[in-house]
């Protein structure tokens, strides 16, 4: 097993925000595991950054499938003895459509990604999680999962109308509210980017990539005395 400080893994890490939370915190000094469901394109991310002297590792992991998802958990635990981090950052945006024009299936696949494989990824990593002594996990969510700024009209979360994405986040919130609330020894967060220019939004946001994650580098520190179980961006709490 390596003799490592602290260990992260990120999933959805080969671009976009994940990609800059490895970079960030492999630049701590930390060993971080690039997770991502295409392994030519997380290959090609590792190596860019391990070309940089950062200690990086990939491991190829789709959220969606219990099987790659168990093997990842394996394949992790066959180089270290225990995770200190998991940011759990892989997630879709879905379609832009009117909430009257979605169905139960539009929003089924939507939620395979951003709830049902946060929960699949945590469960699977727990065991080394529990080998930590400071075991921290981070969601990723949104200002949008917000029902404090969705009924707001002078917030611009008001106007989004997305069923789909919007609600998976606020669902997403409740998922890190119980794992917090059922582990007492974690540091259970979820981190809200703000709107970071990326892929997902054609690359029309506001904030870079480091700024979108300077709340998961801040969540995902080694502080016995941060919090747990709230919902943060890069300036502090946000309104459930």
């Amino acid at each position: 097993m390596a003799d490592v400080k602290t260990v992260a893994l990120v999933t959805g890490a080969n671009k976009g925000l994940g990609l800059e939370a490895v970079r960030r915190m492999a630049g701590n000094g930390w060993l971080v595991f690039l997770a991502a469901r295409d392994p030519e394109r997380g290959k090609r991310a590792t190596d860019t950054l391990a070309g940089e002297g950062l200690d990086i590792e990939f491991v190829e992991l789709d959220v969606t499938s219990n099987e790659s998802v168990a093997a990842a958990a394996q394949a992790v635990a066959g180089r270290v003895d225990h995770l200190d981090v998991l940011v759990n950052n892989a997630g879709v945006g879905g379609p832009t459509l009117d909430p009257a024009d979605m169905d139960a299936d539009m929003v089924r696949a939507l939620y395979e990604v951003n709830v049902f494989g946060h929960v699949r990824v945590t469960h699977a990593f727990l065991p080394l999680l529990r080998e930590s002594e400071h075991p921290r996990i981070v969601m990723l969510s949104s200002a949008l999962a917000s029902l404090t700024h969705a009924s707001d009209s002078a917030r611009p979360e008001s106007g989004f109308l997305g069923l789909a994405y919007a609600s998976s986040k606020t669902a997403l919130n409740m998922i890190m509210s119980q794992y917090a609330r059922s582990l007492p020894r974690f540091k259970v967060n979820a981190a809200d980017p703000g709107f970071p220019a990326t892929d997902m939004n054609n690359h029309t946001g506001i904030h870079t990539v480091a700024e979108g994650t300077d709340a998961v580098i801040q969540l995902a520190a080694p502080d016995p005395d941060g919090p747990t179980g709230g919902f943060f961006d890069r300036n502090g709490p946000v309104p459930w």
